[in-house]
């Protein structure tokens, strides 16, 4: 397992697709997974630190596991199966550690929202990440480079959703 970082989320120019990047904390190496707009939207809005009037899904889900003493210790994205990422959302329940099976878009949005670290596996990332030249390059090269990247890829190169 490798730490990640979110990067950023963006969208994929041919089917107006989100597209959480996820950055590999030791390495220049990226992560793209395709997710639905409403996890788009509710990861972007806590990066972004915007706040609802009333709790969102994800924002319930950690408030109830709060209230019961439940901590969230990391999020992970476990695997690349027929096209499709797998993730877990692993739980400190009174000492006991618990894996819940999620889609990689939820577990982002509540890693998000608790502080949980993001990890994805080794085999994943040789699956799927794509590596950046390392060198000097500024993060809005990378970034440019993404977006070109993005305008001949569709879901299907690496995997519809997450």
């Amino acid at each position: 397992m490798q730490e990640m970082t979110i990067y950023g989320v963006s969208f994929d120019m041919v089917g107006k697709q989100p597209i959480v990047l996820l950055k590999c904390a030791e390495s220049n190496r990226f992560l793209p997974i395709w997710i639905g707009h409403p996890e788009a939207a509710a990861i972007l809005m806590r990066l972004q630190g915007a706040s609802t009037p009333r709790p969102m899904t994800h924002d319930l889900m950690v408030d109830v596991l709060e209230q019961f003493e439940v901590k969230c210790t990391k999020v992970a994205v476990t695997e690349l199966r027929d096209n499709t990422f797998y993730a877990t959302i692993t739980l400190d329940l009174n000492g006991r550690e618990v894996e819940v099976d999620s889609r990689p878009s939820d577990a982002l949005a509540f890693a998000v929202r608790c502080g949980a670290p993001i990890f994805a596996a080794d085999e994943v990332i040789e699956e799927s990440a794509i590596e950046f030249d390392k060198g000097s390059e500024e993060a809005d090269d990378v970034v440019d480079r993404f977006r070109s990247f993005l305008d001949q890829v569709s879901p299907d190169d690496f995997g519809q959703q997450g």
